[in-house]
């Protein structure tokens, strides 16, 4: 019998989900937009990012976690979230909200300085535990989501898959995404071994993410 590279994240035990509960019960406020490493605030706390493709329901997900509504914000103009948007989750924690990618009409100025923070930042900070990149399930892995997870893998920051919108695929389809993004992720070696299903509508996967996050050292 074969183990399944990259299984789902199992629901957690009670104690877990109320670890994960207690975190995220505390106050969550946004702290500041940052557009160039020597604006990043005081490293100072543990932190975690998200990373995305433009709509992948990023504000969505960080909105749902914190239960706060409103705090993340999206936007569907090109190159209007150009920043690195830093939460406070209690006084523990930094919830970091990075600029959207993969639009394909964006400047070349812009995307260009895009990447460069996110290099400067991924590779840079020292209390960043993990990034979360962010996966449509009824798409998969496209090859603009590859080159983050590149990028990510340089700068040797681990990274976990959360497939998002997964209430807007059947059971059938969810797999075949499944076995396209687990065949992704095998390419990568900075990815954590597990992938988190989630829908932030429906709330499913929020209390497994909160766990994951909370267990983070």
């Amino acid at each position: 019998m074969t183990t399944l590279r990259f299984p789902l994240a199992e629901t957690p035990d009670k104690f877990a989900t109320e670890t994960g509960r207690k975190l995220f019960a505390g106050p969550s406020e946004f702290v500041k937009g940052v557009v160039a490493m020597d604006g990043l605030p005081a490293p100072d706390r543990l932190e975690v990012c998200f990373a995305g493709r433009s709509n992948v329901g990023k504000s969505s997900l960080i909105n749902a976690l914190t239960g706060t509504k409103g705090l993340a914000r999206a936007s569907n103009t090109p190159g209007r979230t150009q920043e690195i948007n830093f939460f406070t989750q209690g006084p523990e924690l930094y919830l970091v909200d990075l600029p959207g990618y993969g639009y394909a009409n964006a400047p070349v100025k812009v995307v260009a300085k895009w990447q460069r923070l996110l290099k400067q930042y991924l590779s840079g900070r020292q209390t960043l535990r993990r990034a979360f990149v962010l996966i449509d399930a009824r798409h998969g892995v496209k090859p603009v989501d590859a080159e983050i997870m590149k990028l990510l893998d340089t700068s040797a920051v681990t990274f976990q898959c959360v497939l998002t919108k997964a209430d807007k695929v059947k059971a059938n389809e969810r797999e075949k995404v499944l076995d396209q993004v687990r065949g992704a992720l095998a390419k990568h070696p900075a990815a954590f071994p597990e992938i988190v299903l989630t829908s932030s509508e429906k709330s499913d996967g929020i209390p497994t993410l909160r766990s994951i996050i909370a267990h983070l050292e």
